[in-house]
């Protein structure tokens, strides 16, 4: 049987999505098994993370299994001047599968096809953050008790945000989804996911604000502003603070809308918003864990 691996959100079909959804809630439940007993884990991680990786390794070692890696590319052969491809195909002998996070688009797939066992993407450069997005769709359904009928708006940066690039192209496969983009010219959701969503008849809507709108919302999904992503750090400085939710903006909202953010926050949610019941944002985080468990058995058909 030829691997599986994650590295854009659409090489899971929906009936994947709804089984990792299934697969999740089962492992929040029981947290600690066995199933990757005497399996060994890859994680190479060339560009920084905190929330990423660590939740991958909490769900490596709820599962049993064991850990190699590194968490900065320094501290690798890649300071030698060491290929991706010599990387992975050396990584590939030691490990059951590997988690790769690179600030490269395309890196992941291009790993994919060189390494022997599963990879999953945990974020290339801009492009896609698929385990992001199953999290993501997994506290979507907990918080609505649906992935249907929901109308999501996405909140700052839109062009770079490889996580509401995946997210889009996943609540796209559900019912009458309705997406309300709010960026500012310079961060617009790129051409290419509009016109995806314009093909399948798909509404979605543009705004440069958001605060008398956003109690149609049923998930806002804020976004930081990425200073790693921009070259000249002047329009960086322009764009950084344009979106800050504040509490008294959720007053008239939905009583069931929640704020989601993939994390790390600079200043767009003011820390106000925190005690508000409609914040999700770290219960989200800690939802990665068992998305990531669920993940990774399904693509060593452990369950």
């Amino acid at each position: 049987m030829s691997k599986k691996n994650l590295i854009s959100i659409t090489d899971f079909s929906k009936e994947e999505y709804l089984k990792i959804m299934e697969l999740s809630s089962q492992f929040e439940e029981n947290p600690s098994q066995s199933l990757l007993k005497g399996k060994v884990i890859a994680t190479l991680f060339f560009e920084p993370s905190t929330r990423t990786r660590l939740s991958f390794e909490t769900a490596i070692n709820r599962l049993g299994g064991k850990i190699i890696g590194f968490s900065d590319s320094n501290s690798s052969s890649v300071s030698k001047g060491e290929t991706l491809h010599d990387t992975i195909k050396m990584v590939s002998n030691y490990a059951d599968l590997i988690i790769m996070r690179h600030p490269l688009e395309g890196s992941a797939r291009y790993a994919a096809e060189v390494s022997d066992v599963p990879v999953i993407n945990a974020g290339d450069g801009a492009n896609q953050h698929p385990s992001q997005t199953l999290l993501d769709m997994y506290s979507i359904m907990k918080t609505q008790g649906r992935l249907d009928d929901i109308n999501l708006f996405m909140v700052g940066d839109l062009k770079y945000g490889r996580t509401v690039h995946s997210l889009l192209m996943a609540m796209s496969q559900f019912k009458n989804p309705i997406f309300n983009f709010v960026a500012p010219p310079e961060l617009a959701m790129p051409d290419e996911y509009k016109l995806y969503l314009s093909n399948k008849g798909i509404r979605y809507f543009e705004h440069l604000e958001f605060n008398d709108i956003i109690n149609q919302a049923d998930i806002i999904y804020m976004t930081r502003v990425q200073k790693e992503r921009f070259i000249d750090p002047v329009e960086y400085e322009k764009v950084k603070n344009v979106y800050i939710l504040k509490n008294e903006m959720l007053a008239n909202t939905k009583p069931t809308v929640k704020i989601l953010h993939p994390l790390p926050r600079i200043n767009e949610i003011h820390t106000n918003v925190d005690s508000n019941p409609k914040a999700y944002y770290f219960t989200q985080a800690r939802n990665g864990v068992f998305t990531r468990m669920a993940i990774i058995s399904h693509l060593l058909n452990l369950r």
